[in-house]
């Protein structure tokens, strides 16, 4: 594999650290237009790589959106914005959505960043970086004090953001997070290079950056927990009706679903099909900070259900592959081209020390297996994976070896007959 060692720019790793730098407006969430907009004349006169990260309400709102968004760049210092007070960030992405955007796990964030507007032409993903390079925890906190020797707590991860005023040490938590960033980025850039891994970083933080969000699903009621259990469609029934009552009123006090009563309670409901209103309300599974304050949505909902005459059926997607473990039973030859891929892709992520689910997507694996090009050549089979959607490293590393797992395994299914014979 040819490495590219411009692939990842030099952005000064001899910089001034968090420390000496200085600090903007720090521990002041900034919420108005004016002191918005004197930022982002502050960063912009700023230099390197930009700093980035989102903390969001998970759990405690409907929403996904942004509840801070934190970023430091060297030489201007750090900014906590409030994206609710403020609006639209256009003007702050104007100034710096060509520079490199430095974020960790970025998968996590680049949505809800460009719900306002921030949306990066360049990234570089710590996380991502140190999973390449074989880092066996990747957590933010994990990852700066192996390489920067500093510990971080992270004691406010799963924090209600949304919550006003925020209180100081969330504050100091969320400046953090950012303010480390330039400097592990500079290590780990260091460190892909030197590991011959600098292409590679570069193609995963493309295709990262660009990767489409799931379409929403059609039936977005069917993740409901313990769903499955429920045999009879008409219970199904009135658990999709439960679910989309509570997803109705969930959306729109933007609470989190589950703070309201969680799936066990729904699915509950569903398998007892109480009688009336006040059995609903007594049923001790049946719980929930809303389970009893809107008793009448869930009776009404519950009675929709019983009413329904679309009643749910198990269907699965033609584009959906049966679940591995019956592989042995439903296709025993692609049951054996996918263990004998595993097998080879397993030693191969050791020898290169690339996690496995990094070197390649098991669901690209399992489609390849399921339905594998004829002939079974590494050409073909790089052509398979690529439009599947495997990017060009991934392409170079693990067709070969995909292409001989195959053809080994359907060597030895014809050769086991002979043996048994």
């Amino acid at each position: 594999m040819t490495d590219d060692n411009e692939t990842i720019p030099d952005n000064g790793t001899t910089q001034a650290s968090p420390e000496s730098a200085p600090r903007t407006l720090a521990l002041t969430v900034i919420d108005t237009r004016e002191a918005y907009l004197e930022a982002v004349d502050i960063i912009a006169a700023g230099h390197g790589p930009i700093a980035v990260d989102a903390e969001r309400a998970s759990g405690f709102k409907f929403s996904q959106r942004a509840y801070l968004i934190q970023l430091y760049r060297r030489g201007a210092g750090s900014f906590l914005f409030d994206p609710p007070a403020i609006g639209s960030f256009t003007e702050l992405n104007d100034a710096i959505s060509r520079e490199e955007w430095i974020l960790h796990a970025a998968s996590q964030d680049l949505a809800c960043l460009r719900e306002v507007g921030l949306d990066p032409r360049v990234i570089f993903d710590t996380e991502l970086a140190a999973r390449l390079l074989g880092i066996p925890r990747v957590g933010l906190g994990s990852v700066v004090e192996e390489f920067l020797g500093i510990h971080l707590k992270k004691e406010h991860s799963a924090a209600d953001w949304s919550r006003r005023p925020l209180p100081e040490s969330w504050l100091e938590y969320a400046a953090l997070d950012v303010e480390l960033l330039p400097d592990l980025r500079d290590k780990l850039a260091e460190l892909l290079i030197e590991n011959s891994k600098a292409v590679i970083a570069a193609q995963e933080f493309e295709a990262t950056r660009v990767k489409e969000p799931k379409p929403v699903a059609a039936e977005p009621w069917r993740r409901l927990t313990g769903v499955h259990s429920l045999r009879n469609p008409r219970n199904v029934a009135v658990a999709r009706s439960l679910w989309m009552a509570r997803d109705a009123l969930a959306r729109e006090i933007d609470v989190s679903p589950g703070r309201l009563v969680p799936d066990s309670s729904l699915v509950a409901a569903a398998r007892v099909l109480p009688e009336s209103k006040r059995e609903l309300a007594a049923l001790k599974e049946f719980s929930g900070r809303a389970s009893r304050t809107e008793i009448d949505r869930w009776w009404a909902a519950l009675e929709e259900g019983k009413a329904a005459t679309d009643l749910p059926v198990n269907r699965r997607s033609e584009d959906t592959l049966p679940p591995p473990r019956s592989w042995s039973d439903r296709n025993p030859e692609a049951d054996s081209r996918l263990k004998a891929a595993r097998a080879a892709l397993a030693e191969l992520s050791e020898f290169v020390n690339i996690p496995v689910e990094n070197l390649l997507t098991p669901e690209i694996l399992r489609r390849v297996a399921w339905t594998p090009p004829e002939p079974t050549t590494a050409a073909a089979i790089a052509a398979s994976l690529s439009e599947l959607g495997a990017r060009p490293w991934q392409l170079e590393l693990t067709a070969q070896p995909i292409a001989q797992a195959f053809v080994d395994a359907h060597q030895k299914a014809e050769n086991e007959p002979e043996a048994s014979s």
